[in-house]
C-alpha cells in the first residue's frame, strides 16, 4: 500500500507537460472571459477554459466528470447562452453605467471571497494525503457511483440547495422577462380584416426580392429600383443596420441599358448597310 500511494503522489513528465501546458491555456482563457470587450469573445474564451477543464478530468480518471463537463457545460449552457448574446447582438459600446449601486465593489468582494476559499482548498488539497481516485471508485463500485452515493447521501442537502436555487433563477427570469398585454390579442379573422383594410394585401415582400444579395440586413428592391424596407426586420431598421444597394443597382441597370443600346444601335447599322 504504500508503494502504491508513493506512485500515486508521483507526477510522471507526460503529466507535468500536460499541466503547464493545459494550465497555462485554461489560465489565459480565463483571464480573456474577464478583460475582453465584447461578450461573445468572452463566451468563447470561456468555453475554451470548460472544455480543458474536461481534459483535465479525462486525464484524472474521471470520465464521468469530464463527458458532463463537455456535454452539459461546454456544450449546451455555454453554446446556448453564445447564441442568445449573438442574437441580441450586444456590442463594444454597451453602456459601462451602474444600475445597481455599489454592484462593482460587491463583485470585487465576491471575487475576493472565491479567491480565499479557491487557495484555501488548494493549500489543504496539497498538505493532507489522499487516496486517490482508484481507491475511492473500488470503495464504491465504480466512479459514478460514487459521484451518486457523495450526492445522495453526504452532500444531498448541499444538492437540493443548489437545485432550489436554479429553479428559483429559472422563474425570476421568466418574471423579469414576461411582458403584460394592454390590449386583447387578435384573432386570424381580425388579422384579415385589418390587412384587407391597409395597403398591403398580398404578403409582404421577402429579404432579397429583385435584389443581388442574399443579406438580411440588404432591402429587397422593387420594380423601379428604389429599395423596400419591409424586407428587412424591424430590429435592424431601429438600430440603422440596414444597407441600401439601390443605387449601385441602378447604375448596373443603367449600364445594361447603354450597353443594350449600342448593341441595338449597330445591329441597326448593320441591317441598314445590308438593304443598300
Amino acid at each position: 500500500m504504500t508503494g502504491l500511494a508513493a506512485a500515486a503522489s508521483q507526477t510522471s513528465t507526460g503529466e507535468a507537460f500536460q499541466f503547464w501546458v493545459l494550465g497555462t491555456v485554461a489560465v489565459i482563457g480565463a483571464l480573456a472571459t474577464v478583460l475582453m470587450k465584447r461578450a461573445v469573445h468572452s463566451a468563447l474564451s470561456l468555453a475554451g477554459t470548460m472544455i480543458i477543464l474536461a481534459v483535465f478530468y479525462l486525464a484524472n480518471g474521471a470520465y464521468f466528470l469530464g463527458i458532463v463537463q463537455v456535454v452539459v457545460y461546454t456544450g449546451a449552457i455555454m453554446m446556448l447562452f453564445l447564441f442568445v448574446v449573438m442574437l441580441v447582438g450586444v456590442t463594444a459600446a454597451d453602456s459601462l453605467k451602474e444600475t445597481l449601486k455599489g454592484q462593482r465593489w460587491l463583485a470585487a468582494g465576491c471575487g475576493l471571497g472565491f479567491g480565499v476559499l479557491l487557495i484555501a482548498g488548494i493549500g489543504n488539497a496539497s498538505l493532507n494525503s489522499f487516496n486517490g481516485l482508484g481507491t475511492a471508485n473500488a470503495a464504491h463500485g465504480g466512479n459514478v457511483e460514487g459521484l451518486a452515493s457523495l450526492i445522495f447521501t453526504k452532500y444531498v442537502f448541499a444538492f437540493e440547495i443548489t437545485g432550489a436555487l436554479l429553479i428559483t433563477a429559472t422563474v425570476g427570469a421568466m418574471v423579469l422577462t414576461h411582458r403584460e398585454r394592454t390590449e386583447r390579442a387578435k384573432n386570424q379573422r381580425e388579422m384579415s380584416e385589418d390587412r384587407v383594410r391597409g395597403n398591403h394585401l398580398p404578403p409582404l415582400p421577402a429579404p432579397g426580392v429583385y435584389a443581388r444579395h442574399n443579406a438580411v440586413d440588404i432591402a429587397g428592391l422593387l420594380p423601379d429600383g428604389t429599395p423596400s424596407e419591409l424586407t428587412v426586420m424591424q430590429t435592424l431598421r431601429k438600430r440603422g443596420q440596414m444597407r441600401d444597394v439601390s443605387h449601385e443597382s441602378l447604375a448596373g441597370l443603367k449600364a445594361l441599358e447603354q450597353r443594350s443600346g449600342e448593341r441595338l444601335g449597330r445591329d441597326t447599322a448593320e441591317e441598314e448597310e445590308v438593304a443598300k
